[in-house]
């Protein structure tokens, strides 16, 4: 039997027998070759196989004796509905654990109420069968669970409080089933923002929160969403600030990169070994050393969000982008208890893996949770002479549960040729994987050495690559910067990269936002990476017909990707730029131009400030401007009507009563946080002396 999945041609095949090599245990795919009707060749590690009776018969066709008719043999990409012998027990619930921060500190920042009212809104839309289970916990210095049972009356609270001896007070009920207890969990939604907001406990237990969490999940597996608002202070996996502000901006090397200890890197391959894994939401304005405490995403196959400076009254653009991601992440599919394996033709072998994962051996990655917004790289070695070789092949089966139950094998296969001209190999190289990959390779040599290091060698991986190109395929010397036509933009990806926020020196960023955007290029699929690296433009006041798509009966236009180069720009057109989330490469540089107009004011300045005062300028922007759209075309254009508007908002933002020179000397954080770098924040003694020029 095959399906398709709803609006992707993916085949999905219902079959008794799957049919993989005796040998290597390679699923039969495109790049396979049939000897006869009744016998194959593996395409990875060339033993003959037998196909089997039931392989003869194609259930598209209805026919019998074409085996290579199959849609497993027409089909690189496809999903398997597996048999009972691909099951070490039964298929595992959906169960989804939410692990909330009630501290007075996250009650402040109000991210309990919009978390609570998503929750509500997308309940329905969990993804799931009539097994779903859910559970809660919430913390601050001891640990709160809920017990939802049905045929209670409302929910009720049961507190423990010896963090050191954490235990369960009553196992049975406090993952409960969705449907049967859904006005419970409802109930339980509507009254927790309230139920702390007149807490004053500033203690945080994230460790033995987690360790409740472990134990509560140890029986089925799970997803455990945790959301945390500071440093973790109190019992196991306390950690400490290792942040120094003035070093923000050092030019030589980053520290602590690192995580502080192995707490939590630990207790995450538990988790990985018990089929859970860990989802991190960080909402805090202050250090909470993500280095350490993203270790327990990174090895459950988890994920990690981050919102610098989140208040539901001073951040809404935070607020609105949390509630966002939120919605996806509640609702977006789903797989459970999941293992991948990687396969390759017999004379290569693979070097590392790069993603949020446990390696289980040296070619199975242990995933507790897959879902559409992870990916993963792979780096691979030629470990034997391929001389003889016309091409090599590429396998990675994910075998995993559906939110439906359902044990199903998905099969990905890639073939590509072998060749013995070095021409060819620049010819066939795919630049934006190069950048992906090397931006996986520079995070790892930034943590293991050093920053210094890992910027050195994506510098020298241009350097190399175009000096072997010049000196080994071209046969007429020229001057000049020459690169293959399909490795042109190498050069402006690294550049790019070096001048992101993981990897560049010299301008002041702050610790966590350094290790959220290596924990992005870590894990996140190449097509977004991207977009951080090298934003995708577009012109869109001259949309037409021409290349688009019909979604829903709804014509959508395609604009073209236009060069990042002002040369694209003009006053007449509208652009639309996609560079993620980060309004920073925007507000930036206009304040270069703005800065004259309010240099000679004094302020009432103080650290708080300027947290989050680059987002609040381009609030107001897009509020004056009616949409981002225009504040984007006037900000590239640098309108002078807006410059003016701008010096404005800059002024009420920072201008008070008339203060006297001493306080601006006393000022540690001045503009540092908004303007590209300067040399030395610590011994800046005005804010006039410490704004230097660009170094754009």
């Amino acid at each position: 039997m095959v399906g398709r999945i709803k609006g992707f041609q993916l085949p999905v095949v219902t079959s008794s027998t799957i049919v993989r090599c005796r040998s290597c245990r390679t699923y039969i795919n495109p790049f396979v070759s049939f000897l006869d009707q009744r016998r194959w060749k593996c395409n990875l590690c060339h033993r003959v196989n037998d196909v089997p009776e039931e392989f003869m018969y194609n259930p598209v066709s209805r026919s019998y004796g074409e085996p290579h008719k199959r849609p497993e043999v027409q089909n690189a990409t496809i999903e398997f509905i597996a048999p009972s012998e691909y099951m070490l027990r039964p298929p595992q619930p959906a169960v989804y654990l939410f692990i909330l921060d009630v501290s007075h500190n996250a009650v402040e920042t109000g991210y309990l109420s919009v978390f609570c009212q998503s929750l509500l809104d997308n309940i329905d839309a969990l993804p799931g069968d009539s097994r779903t289970k859910v559970g809660f916990v919430t913390f601050d210095s001891t640990i709160h669970f809920y017990n939802l049972q049905e045929g209670l009356s409302q929910p009720q609270m049961l507190i423990v409080s010896d963090i050191e001896d954490i235990f369960l007070p009553t196992p049975d009920s406090l993952l409960v089933n969705l449907n049967e207890c859904k006005e419970l969990v409802q109930d339980l939604l509507k009254s927790l923002p309230t139920l702390f907001e007149k807490t004053m406990e500033t203690q945080s237990a994230l460790g033995s929160a987690l360790q409740a969490a472990y134990k509560l999940l140890l029986p089925t597996g799970g997803r455990m969403s945790v959301f945390q608002t500071q440093l973790p202070n109190l019992g196991v996996g306390t950690l400490q600030s290792r942040e120094d502000p003035n070093q923000r901006a050092n030019a030589k090397d980053v520290q602590h990169l690192s995580p502080a200890t192995d707490f939590y890197k630990k207790l995450a391959l538990d988790c990985s070994g018990q089929q859970v894994a860990v989802d991190l939401f960080l909402l805090s304005s202050q250090y909470c050393d993500l280095a350490s405490l993203g270790c327990i995403s990174r090895y459950s196959a988890g994920s990690v969000y981050y919102y610098p400076s989140y208040h539901h009254q001073h951040n809404p653009a935070q607020v609105e982008c949390f509630q966002k991601d939120l919605k996806r992440y509640l609702t977006r599919k789903i797989g459970f208890e999941a293992v991948m394996r990687i396969r390759c033709t017999k004379g290569l072998s693979i070097h590392t893996f790069h993603g949020n994962f446990f390696v289980r051996s040296t070619d199975l990655l242990s995933l507790p949770n897959v879902n559409p917004d992870a990916g993963f790289a792979v780096q691979m070695s030629i470990e034997e002479n391929l001389d003889d070789m016309q091409v090599v092949s590429f396998q990675a089966a994910l075998l995993y549960t559906s939110s439906k139950g359902e044990r199903r094998i998905r099969v990905h296969t890639l073939c590509l040729p072998v060749v013995n001209s070095l021409s060819d190999i620049f010819a066939g190289a795919d630049v934006q994987a190069i950048t992906g990959l090397l931006s996986c390779m520079a995070v790892d040599r930034s943590a293991t050495a050093s920053m210094g290091d890992a910027r050195d060698a994506m510098t020298n991986a241009a350097i190399d690559s175009l000096t072997s190109f010049r000196q080994s395929v071209l046969t007429i010397q020229q001057p000049g910067l020459l690169a293959p036509a399909c490795l042109r933009l190498f050069p402006l990806f690294i550049l790019a990269l070096l001048k992101q926020k993981a990897f560049r020196t010299g301008t002041s960023t702050r610790l966590d936002d350094r290790l959220f955007a290596m924990c992005q290029l870590k894990y996140q699929p190449l097509v977004y990476s991207m977009l951080m690296i090298h934003p995708a433009l577009y012109r869109v006041d001259d949309l037409t017909d021409e290349g688009a798509l019909n979604i829903n009966e709804r014509t959508i236009p395609q604009p073209r990707v236009l060069q990042l180069s002002v040369e694209k720009l003009s006053r007449e057109a509208a652009f639309l730029m996609d560079a993620g989330t980060d309004s920073e490469a925007i507000v930036q540089p206009l304040l270069e131009r703005i800065w004259p107009e309010v240099e000679g004011v004094d302020f009432e300045v103080t650290p708080e400030t300027y947290e989050g005062l680059e987002k609040t300028i381009y609030k107001d922007l897009c509020k004056k401007m009616g949409s981002e759209l225009k504040v984007m075309r006037h900000l590239r254009l640098e309108d002078p009507e807006l410059d003016a508007y701008i010096v404005l908002v800059f002024r009420s933002t920072l201008t008070s009563i008339p203060q006297t020179q001493s306080l601006l000397n006393k000022a540690k954080m001045p503009l540092g946080l908004l303007l590209h770098p300067f040399n030395d924040l610590s011994t800046v003694t005005s804010l006039h002396k410490a704004l230097k020029p660009f170094k754009m």
